[in-house]
């Protein structure tokens, strides 16, 4: 039997936990910036420049329920640790890579670090808070530190490739990693587990079914979605994935209880993040473009004009989405969310080839950002409403599973189109400025309905599971253990 750990300085806990998961999207984010630096010095070619992006996602992607599973088992301070280890001896090796072969290892190990550390994180943070008012308010400052990392990921990525050189968006983990790992192990107690059989085969399909599934998407990029290799990726991932739910059906100790899915407010939860994370990614990666090819930002420029975006999240999701939730709902907070972040998004479909800053793109970025706060804080807290300490790790596994998908999914999605409406423009003679900015206003224009979707799915799909584990329809299929059920019959009087 699993219990909580609560600690006598969760202030603490909460902002070590808040540095791991700041570090592990930052490195996402961080490498964009810097690849025209790190293909003068390795001499490398442009077919190239995209495993030093994706294998730190795909890999990321792959073991995220693996890692989360493990940190069920094993304990959450153990693997948290055991992450933040490999992560920075990764981190080490790629600032001191001298080839594509050595960088990219170490970019896949970096990636498999992050996947033991994020869910673990995350489970933390749900374990060292009762279910209510607490809970909510910890995952809204986790919640604003995961919508701001990748924007700011950007900014450091340009400060350190025009400094002392790309090498140190890698080195730069070494320290940092280093004093989290001393800090939680001074901090962070470890909890009781209940040590579970191995379920290696469920594991094996589940993991492989997954990275073949988030490279098919990465590569959909520039082969486009009816090539060989994106086919054939696809169909291995479908199989694996397939062969995953069989095993897990008969598994006496499954890596992925099934029935967990029935916790309906978590399987809303999980569809919904991954529409939420693919509007954001898929805005990120398109604006970043739009401002430096388009418009001639610097690497330090774009940064900053991510800046309204990232302060406009970090503050209504830690100090105005927390208060909403509580008072409404993370389903209704959802549902403002993107329906903000969508209004944000129509509007920068209108930025012409010449657009300013502060006329023709504040307005919009301000808005994203301000969806993006409601938006990422609720889809954790819905998710974790009702779930048992024993499958917390399993828990923020999934939902980081669905950002990964989701936000891979969606830049493939949109980054497709844009290409498609970039090249259909400039078969009509227009300027290459003329076109990117069509294909940039096509891109917002999908990633706002994508927005639309979540709004939509969270009103058909999560209110109504949200409202049935308040205790306004029939009980929840999986029973909260009994320690976790005063915070649940608290979460549901506030509710009611």
């Amino acid at each position: 039997m699993s219990h909580v750990a609560r600690t006598t300085r969760p202030g603490i806990v909460l902002a070590l936990m808040c540095g791991v998961q700041f570090m592990v999207i930052l490195d996402l984010a961080v490498v964009n910036v810097a690849v025209p630096s790190i293909q003068a010095d390795l001499g490398l070619a442009q077919s190239d420049l995209q495993w030093v992006i994706v294998t730190y996602g795909v890999t990321l992607g792959g073991f995220l329920l693996l890692g989360g599973r493990t940190a069920d088992l094993l304990g959450r301070r153990r693997v948290l640790v055991g992450g933040l280890c490999l992560f920075v001896v990764a981190s080490l090796a790629a600032g001191l890579a001298g080839s594509l072969a050595q960088l990219v290892a170490a970019r896949a190990l970096q990636g498999l670090g992050a996947a033991m550390a994020a869910p673990a994180a995350l489970s933390t943070v749900a374990a060292t808070f009762a279910e209510g008012e607490a809970r909510t308010k910890a995952l809204g400052v986790f919640a604003a530190v995961s919508g701001s990392a990748a924007s700011v990921g950007v900014v450091a990525s340009g400060v350190l490739t025009e400094g002392p050189g790309w090498e140190w968006i890698f080195l730069i983990n070494v320290p940092i990693g280093l004093a989290l790992i001393a800090l939680v192990m001074r901090f962070l107690a470890p909890n009781v587990v209940e040590r579970g059989s191995s379920d290696l085969l469920g594991a094996a399909t589940v993991t492989g079914g997954l990275m073949a599934v988030v490279y098919a998407i990465n590569q959909s990029i520039e082969d486009g979605w009816t090539s060989t290799e994106v086919l054939s990726a696809l169909s291995v991932g479908a199989a694996l994935l397939a062969a995953f739910v069989l095993v897990e059906r008969r598994a006496a100790s499954p890596l992925v209880p099934l029935a967990l899915f029935r916790r309906r407010t978590l399987t809303a939860a999980t569809v919904v993040a991954g529409l939420v994370f693919g509007s954001f990614f898929a805005t990120i990666f398109q604006t970043t473009l739009f401002l430096q090819q388009g418009l001639g930002y610097s690497a330090v420029g774009t940064g900053v004009a991510w800046l309204a975006s990232t302060a406009s999240s970090l503050v209504v999701a830690a100090a105005l989405a927390p208060r909403f939730i509580n008072r409404f709902g993370a389903g209704r907070s959802l549902v403002l969310g993107q329906c903000i972040q969508a209004v944000g998004l129509a509007t920068l479909t209108s930025a012409p080839s010449d657009a300013t800053y502060w006329g023709d793109l504040f307005p919009g970025l301000l808005a994203f950002g301000v969806g993006l706060g409601f938006s990422i804080m609720a889809t954790q807290v819905a998710a974790f409403i009702g779930v048992e300490d024993a499958d917390a790790g399993l828990t923020g596994g999934i939902v980081e599973t669905a950002r990964e998908i989701g936000g891979a999914l969606g830049t493939a999605v949109v980054a497709t189109l844009v290409i498609a409406r970039t090249d259909d423009v400039l078969a009509g003679a227009a300027t290459p400025l003329e076109a990117l900015t069509e294909g940039f206003q096509r891109g917002m224009l999908v990633a706002a309905g994508l927005s639309l979707a979540a709004a939509v799915a969270t009103a058909l799909l999560l209110r109504p599971a949200e409202r049935r584990a308040a205790g306004t329809g029939p009980a929840p299929t999986v029973v909260a253990r009994d320690d976790f059920a005063a915070a649940g019959e608290s979460y549901r009087q506030e509710r009611r």
